[in-house]
């Protein structure tokens, strides 16, 4: 298991390339020496609790973000445990937010005997990928193949699609949606980033 150090320096890493930001520009933004925030990306530094706060706020994420293994990135929402919250006319139920810029993909995805299978798999896509899914009907098991979940209508989660991961239905048919956030592309990486494994 990677040292505290360790899961830091890979978290700022991806998430300042994500915002195609230099060592530089993060450091002027977050008010630290660029050598202080460089000793960090490499492992070496020994940021306080006043550093990882700026970073974060400088990145416009919770400093969470930047301590947490990548393991820990899944997140689960069991429907039988929401709470709606209620405002004039409607009622709305907050799923997940997404940071950084980069490409947001969006589909509905069918599983079952009728479309090829009950289960499909798909390929890691490019560091820092995420993918949100939302259970519409029917019961799945998704997520990274080594730590997949069940889930059954009206469940989400939220799981690293940077490994290699695993749609399958577990009824006749499901019906998933499910929004892919892509970091940024950088240059000479191509462009397809996740949506070549889901257009099958």
């Amino acid at each position: 298991m990677p040292s505290g150090n360790a899961v830091v320096a890979r978290n700022v890493r991806i998430l300042r390339e994500q915002r195609g930001l230099s060592l530089a520009e993060l450091a002027r933004q977050a008010g630290l020496a660029k050598q202080t925030l460089s000793k960090l990306e490499q492992g070496t530094g020994n940021p306080t609790v006043d550093t990882l706060f700026s970073i974060a706020g400088a990145l416009g994420v919770p400093v969470t973000r930047l301590v947490a293994e990548r393991e820990q990135v899944m997140t689960v929402q069991r429907a039988d445990a929401v709470v709606w919250q209620e405002h004039a006319g409607y009622e709305s139920r907050s799923l997940d937010h997404i940071y950084g810029s980069g490409v947001i993909e969006n589909y509905l995805l069918r599983i079952g005997v009728g479309h090829g299978g009950s289960s499909g798999r798909s390929e890691a896509h490019p560091v820092g990928t995420l993918e949100h899914l939302y259970v519409i009907s029917g019961r799945v098991r998704v997520g990274p193949v080594d730590s997949p979940v069940e889930l059954a209508a009206g469940d989400f989660v939220r799981y690293p699609g940077d490994r290699p991961h695993l749609y399958e239905s577990l009824d006749e048919e499901s019906l998933v949606h499910v929004v892919v956030s892509v970091p940024r592309v950088q240059p000479g990486t191509g462009g397809n980033g996740a949506a070549g494994s889901h257009r099958r």
